[in-house]
């Protein structure tokens, strides 16, 4: 599904002195300067929804969300190089909060910024939530010390409708303290081969699973478990496969001290089914110092 690009691009319009004015699609305007081939570094915080896309990464001829935030960005300043993010989501996969960097030749105003952008960004289903300037050796992967991702899995038997595509939903009844006693046994650092997908990229199957959380919701005619993961990095997969994995221990066909066989037989084989990408979400990254603070509406933020 290819998202078409608002027609009415912003105008430029001159100014006294070295500054123009860059108009906006309401009327108002930012301050722009260029100075040689000096470029500002931003930090960008996203949300979208993943359904239309194939993922974060761009791929010829087909949707992303990299290259939908790229031609976006094309729309402000032509030559404006590529962004890098913090974490390449699969298709399907959701963000609350992606963080993406990227480079530009005018010094914008972080707040004037991201509503360009979201103006651009339509119809896309995608947000640019927050910007800030960010330091030239800030990178939104590297920089980074921590991921966190939820999942959503819902019980019941009456189809999803509001959250169609947001979830994964089955209908059998699930043990909430069961998942909890099999996720206890993941959490700290670990060989996660079992986990790890065979197109991971990796240099090491070893990672430190910091914290795992399962939270039970009701809601109309069942229940939503929401699983919430924090690791300074993750393995391709490995969200999805301990989440479908516990899902296997809170149906009974699983004793929860499987899970910890499993781990330790560090064989992808072993592992349970990998669950389906519509129920995962991205939705914080931490670096050492928070790029957003003080990048409320209205306001920008710096580091």
């Amino acid at each position: 599904m290819a998202f078409r690009q608002n027609p009415e691009p912003p105008k430029p319009c001159r100014a006294r002195g070295d500054f123009g004015l860059l108009a906006m699609p309401d009327g108002s305007g930012v301050s722009r300067t260029a100075i040689g081939d000096a470029m500002t570094r931003y930090a960008l915080k996203i949300e979208y929804h993943g359904g239309p896309f194939v993922g974060w990464q761009r791929q010829s001829g087909q949707p992303s969300v990299q290259e939908t935030v790229e031609q976006a960005l094309r729309r402000l300043e032509p030559d404006a190089p590529g962004i890098a993010a913090v974490g390449r989501t699969d298709a399907g996969v959701h963000a609350m909060g992606q963080v993406a960097h990227c480079d530009l030749a005018k010094d914008w105003d972080p707040f004037r910024l991201s509503q360009a952008l979201n103006w651009h960004l339509k119809p896309a289903p995608i947000a640019i939530l927050a910007a800030a300037r960010v330091a030239e050796e800030f990178h939104a992967r590297f920089t980074a010390v921590e991921r966190r991702y939820m999942f959503r899995l819902l019980v019941r038997r009456a189809p999803a409708t509001h959250d169609a595509g947001l979830v994964w939903q089955v209908s059998h009844p699930l043990d909430l303290s069961a998942m909890r006693a099999g996720a206890a046994h993941l959490v700290g650092h670990h060989d996660f081969t079992t986990s790890r997908s065979a197109m991971c990229q990796s240099a090491s199957p070893e990672k430190t699973l910091d914290e795992m959380t399962i939270e039970q919701i009701d809601v109309p005619h069942g229940q939503e478990y929401r699983f919430r993961l924090r690791a300074r990095s993750f393995l391709h997969h490995q969200v999805r496969s301990i989440v479908g994995t516990l899902e296997r221990v809170g149906a009974g066909a699983w004793h929860p001290d499987q899970v910890r066989a499993a781990l330790a037989a560090r064989d992808r084989k072993v592992c349970g089914r990998v669950c389906p990408p519509q129920g995962l979400y991205l939705t914080a990254a931490g670096y050492p110092t928070d790029p957003f603070a003080g990048s409320g509406s209205g306001q920008t933020g710096r580091v």
